[in-house]
């Protein structure tokens, strides 16, 4: 079993099936995108418990701990700031990227722009050029404290 947005769900699938497998096809849930298939791109991100990982990477069966997808996420303040700075664009990687936002906000280390772009150069965005990818997610560790 596992559990995702507070919800217990079966592994389905067999042995082989990724968490991304889980969580579109058995949940329905199509935040996290199935970009490169290979851990290069970051639009499968999902936080197990605070720790950002590539769910197309990860096996359903290995999973330690709690799931939280986009969809169950909470952090209203770094979605609107996502919208408020022009971070969404086309929006395909988005989930992603806010998801690898949230789990460095919720590691409680102060961000600067040098170690926010380090943090998210696994995560590729074509359109926005990262500025207001950047920018919002240094509004909110403002915010709460950590920049």
């Amino acid at each position: 079993m596992l559990l995702i947005n507070d919800q217990e769900v079966p592994i389905g699938g067999g042995d082989g099936a990724t968490l991304l497998d889980v969580i579109r096809t058995q949940l329905g849930l199509t935040g996290a995108k199935p970009g490169c298939a290979r851990g290069e791109c970051g639009a499968c991100t999902v936080l197990i418990g605070s720790r950002a990982v590539l769910s197309c990477m990860t096996l359903a069966a290995d999973v330690d701990g709690p799931v939280t997808t986009i969809e169950g996420l909470a952090a209203d303040d770094l979605r609107e700031a996502f919208a408020d700075h022009g971070g969404f664009q086309c929006g395909f990687c988005t989930p992603g990227q806010i998801m690898r936002c949230e789990a460095l906000l919720r590691a409680g280390e102060p961000l600067t722009e040098r170690t926010a772009r380090h943090a998210l150069s696994g995560n590729i965005c074509r359109c926005t050029g990262y500025t207001p990818i950047i920018d919002a997610l240094l509004s909110v560790a403002r915010r709460r404290g950590l920049a």
